[in-house]
Order: C-alpha cells, then structure tokens, then sequence
C-alpha cells in the first residue's frame, strides 16, 4: 500500500497521482525506478516520494474564456509538476 505524504489529503493525492499517472502514459519520464509496475502505481509512488508536485494557480472563470453574457463555473487547473518535464 502506498501512503500518501503527511500534510496531503486523500482527495489531492489522488488527483495529483492521477494528473501525473496521465503525463507518464504520454510519454514522461519516470522519477522513479519503473520496474513491472503501470503508469497510476509510478504515479503514487512518485507523490508519496515527493517527486512531483502541485502548481497551484489562479481560479478560471469559464465565463471568461466563453465571452460576455456566458454563465460557468469556476476551473482550477491542477497540475502535476516535475522537474525537466
């Protein structure tokens, strides 16, 4: 079982290891030793190791990408991150 870090919880662990478990399919490198495992397990391990991280960025407002008198909902981007990537 892979734990998550102290401090992260459940929900944005799973996020970040999901957002990073799509960049690994894409075609990224591991940060970690890959051995037999599939892409969403790397991916855990690497948040659990602390080897990506979340770029936090400013809300979105859809309202502002789909132009005047559009009614959204507010987007925040979750990114994973890591180095050389």
């Amino acid at each position: 079982m892979i734990h998550r870090p102290p401090g992260m919880g459940a929900f944005q662990f799973v996020v970040l290891a999901t957002l990073r478990a799509a960049q690994l399919m894409k075609g990224c490198r591991p940060r970690v030793e890959r051995g037999v495992h599939k892409s969403t397990i790397i991916a855990q391990v690497e948040v659990a190791e602390g080897k990506v991280q979340q770029l936090l960025t400013a809300p979105v407002q859809t309202s502002d990408l789909a132009g005047p008198g559009h009614v959204g909902a507010i987007l925040e981007p979750a990114v994973a991150v890591a180095d050389g990537v």
